[in-house]
């Protein structure tokens, strides 16, 4: 089950540098590919305004 990130987002870039798979791509808010995913729960954990979910 991989993680998105909400509408919250913003595009602070913490969760990027923090991806280990390089799954997050920089946007008006930041987008995270499915297929890339890891699932291991970092972005989520780095974003300071809990804008990552899980799917």
């Amino acid at each position: 089950m991989a993680y998105r990130i909400t509408d919250e987002c913003i595009a602070c870039g913490s969760c990027a540098d923090e991806c280990p798979s390089e799954a997050i791509s920089e946007g008006d808010i930041y987008v995270i590919d499915a297929d890339k995913c890891t699932e291991c729960g970092t972005c989520a954990e780095q974003c300071p305004v809990e804008a990552i979910v899980q799917e």
